[in-house]
């Protein structure tokens, strides 16, 4: 967490009054809780309505059970989250690089659904064209929800203009865990349920968390430092003999997997531990589950191949050597491996 979002919420804490209460101790935490919404929407670019809530999970859930478009669409390498929310929307399939296949999209798009896409996978990076993506749902009269939990601030002007949903994370800028927010274009495409937030979500506000996240977004993210890093990383890995996942599309500068052949990720992550360096295998919400990448498996990926992909991200701390101190240690466990075939 960012030391801006520790004090703001430690603010929020000093608070104690309900942004809901009519005295005045609460109207003072409820134009504090306003303006945390403001910056969040402004930090977006985004000019429609701003709901706040636990994060993108329950961001996501509540734009898929309750969009007022009864037919659900979402990619086939989406996070758990959006499927669990959405058990029987139809599949879109994706390209071999992840993708989502836009031929196969506008085929289901006969009726009009809601579609939910991912801007950047969580666990190989892949971007989606958003853009050309709403285009061809916004033909159809769907509606598009991104789940931009993964996208820093400001790095997609257009998205504010193109998308109907936006679900994204406070934990992924910088800010506490456990809040988040859902941008909405229009209220009247979601069904509201009474309550707090223009009654569309029940429960009292969470102001500390809104401060956290406010406060995390005003500090602009080292998207540039990312790519460079992770530029180097793909280059380092390639040239060790791995194999770098979606290395053909547009990807999160931030997050990249690899495939060290000959060797499960369960294994890899014991290693890596070992030499004190945090990864993980798929996305990090599902890594202890040990299951077949359902993304890699959407991508064409055998169920062996899947077993053998970590997922490496970076922080605002990464440095260029912690980048070369994992090289090494990527390259000393694919050294063991090789003696052991041998």
């Amino acid at each position: 967490m960012l030391d801006a979002a520790r004090v703001a919420v430690a603010d929020g804490m000093a608070r104690w009054a309900n942004p809901s209460s009519p005295h005045a101790e609460g109207r003072a935490a409820r134009a504090a809780l306003e303006r945390a919404r403001a910056e969040i929407a402004a930090a977006y670019g985004w000019r429609g309505e701003t709901l706040l809530t636990s994060g993108a999970s329950e961001s996501l859930a509540i734009a898929l059970t309750r969009s007022t478009r009864a037919r659900l669409l979402i990619g086939a390498t989406e996070h758990d989250a959006a499927i669990r929310a959405a058990p029987d929307a139809t599949i879109i399939p994706v390209t071999p690089d992840g993708l989502i296949d836009q031929t196969a999209l506008a085929e289901r798009l006969a009726t009009p659904a809601l579609v939910a896409v991912q801007w950047a996978n969580s666990e190989t990076g892949v971007r989606q064209p958003i853009a050309a993506l709403a285009a061809i749902v916004h033909a159809a009269g769907g509606l598009l929800l991104v789940d931009a939990a993964q996208m820093p601030a400001g790095a997609d002007p257009a998205l504010a203009e193109t998308a109907d949903f936006i679900a994204i994370s406070a934990h992924k800028r910088g800010a506490p865990p456990g809040t988040g927010a859902l941008l909405v274009r229009d209220l009247a495409t979601l069904t509201p349920v009474g309550g707090q937030e223009r009654g569309y979500r029940a429960g009292t506000e969470n102001l500390p968390g809104a401060l956290g996240h406010a406060a995390a977004l005003a500090v602009a993210e080292p998207v540039s430092h990312y790519a460079g890093l992770r530029e180097k990383l793909d280059d380092a890995i390639a040239r060790s003999g791995g194999e770098v996942v979606g290395a053909g599309a547009s990807r999160h500068p931030a997050i990249g997997s690899y495939r060290m052949r000959g060797l499960a990720a369960a294994t890899q992550l014991v290693r890596f531990d070992m030499a004190g360096i945090a990864v993980s295998a798929g996305s990090a919400c599902s890594s202890g589950s040990m299951k077949p990448s359902h993304v890699l498996t959407a991508m064409g990926w055998s169920g062996e191949a899947t077993r053998e992909v970590i997922r490496v991200s970076f922080g605002r701390a990464t440095t260029e050597a912690d980048i070369d101190r994992f090289v090494a240690a990527w390259r000393s466990i694919a050294r063991s491996v090789q003696a052991f075939a041998a």
